[in-house]
C-alpha cells in the first residue's frame, strides 16, 4: 500500500516572479490590480493590492484563486446555471468571475492565481503575464 506521494509546490522564487509580472503588466495597461495566488488547497501563498486597486477586489480576486485551484480551470468557465449555487454553498469562496486561472506546470496543478480590479480581460491578462513568468499553462 502507498502512503506517500511527491508532490509539486510553488517556491517563494515562483510567487515573487509571479507578483513581479503581474503587477508591470497591470502597471503597463495602467490598472492597478488585487492578485491573489493559492495552493492546490486552496490555502493562500501570495497576495498584493497595488495602490489605487480597489479593496473589496481582494476578495473578488481570492474566489477566482480558489476557484481555479478547486477546479483547475479558469474562473470563467464555469457554468451560469450554478453560479449562485456554489458562490452561495460556499460563502462566496467560488465565483464565475473573469480573472481566476489555474497554474498547470508539467501536467500537475500547483495552484491557482485570481486577479481582481479592472474589466474581466485586463484580469486575465495580468493573471495571464503571472503565468507566463514562470512558465505555467492554463492545463
Amino acid at each position: 500500500m502507498k502512503i506517500t506521494e511527491t508532490t509539486a509546490r510553488l517556491t517563494d522564487h515562483a510567487l515573487l516572479a509571479m507578483l513581479t509580472a503581474a503587477t508591470e503588466k497591470a502597471t503597463a495597461i495602467g490598472q492597478p490590480q488585487c492578485i491573489v495566488i493559492v495552493d492546490p488547497s486552496a490555502v493562500d501563498l501570495a497576495s498584493l493590492r497595488m495602490t489605487g486597486a480597489r479593496v473589496l477586489s481582494l476578495r473578488s480576486a481570492r474566489a477566482k484563486a480558489q476557484t481555479a485551484a478547486s477546479t483547475g480551470r479558469a474562473s470563467h468557465k464555469m457554468a451560469e446555471s450554478v453560479r449562485p449555487a456554489i458562490a452561495a454553498a460556499t460563502d462566496g469562496a467560488m465565483t464565475g468571475l473573469p480573472g481566476g486561472l489555474p497554474i498547470w506546470r508539467d501536467g500537475v496543478l500547483l495552484g491557482g492565481i485570481g486577479v481582481g480590479s479592472g474589466t474581466g480581460d485586463q484580469d486575465i491578462d495580468v493573471a495571464m503575464a503571472a503565468l507566463a513568468a514562470i512558465g505555467a499553462s492554463l492545463d
